[in-house]
């Protein structure tokens, strides 16, 4: 078979290798999905083969499709759209959250923890342990305010 017949079940099978080995060197999450497309295709064509319009049109709706599915099964928990806005801005994504101090507030400054990470906190002056909501922040600081409640 002709390698450069674009119904070649060969050529598709070569495609689909090089996009998947393209993913292993330079992760990008879709062309892996891209990849299995050319391979299910090639694979198809041993089966059935099909002209060159028709392969084109089953790659590209097994892309799409299989791009979607991947980005179903590849989500993580936690992967809210606030934490997509708030990417590389993670002292924003803080905003509205309350805790508890983990060093007094004294002079204004004082820290604060979120999961694993210690913050510094500005505001007023409250003991270790008080409860706080974080109201605002300036860079790596967050601004906070003594939490209603609890």
């Amino acid at each position: 078979m002709d390698l450069t017949d674009l119904s070649s079940p060969w050529l598709w099978l070569i495609v689909g290798v090089i996009l998947m080995a393209l993913e292993l060197a330079a992760p990008g999450f879709f062309l892996i999905w891209l990849g299995l497309a050319a391979v299910i295709v090639g694979g198809g064509n041993f089966l059935e083969p099909l002209p060159w319009e028709a392969n084109g049109l089953v790659f590209a709706a097994l892309a799409v499709a299989l791009v979607f599915v991947g980005k179903r099964l590849t989500r993580r928990e936690g992967d809210d759209e606030a934490t997509v806005m708030h990417l590389n801005q993670r002292a924003n994504a803080l905003v509205g959250r309350v805790t508890t101090l983990d060093q007094p507030i004294i002079a204004g400054e004082g820290k604060v923890r979120f999961d694993d990470a210690i913050w510094l906190a500005s505001g007023p002056d409250l003991p270790a342990g008080a409860r706080v909501k974080v109201v605002g922040a300036a860079g790596k600081v967050l601004n906070v305010v003594k939490s209603e409640g609890v």
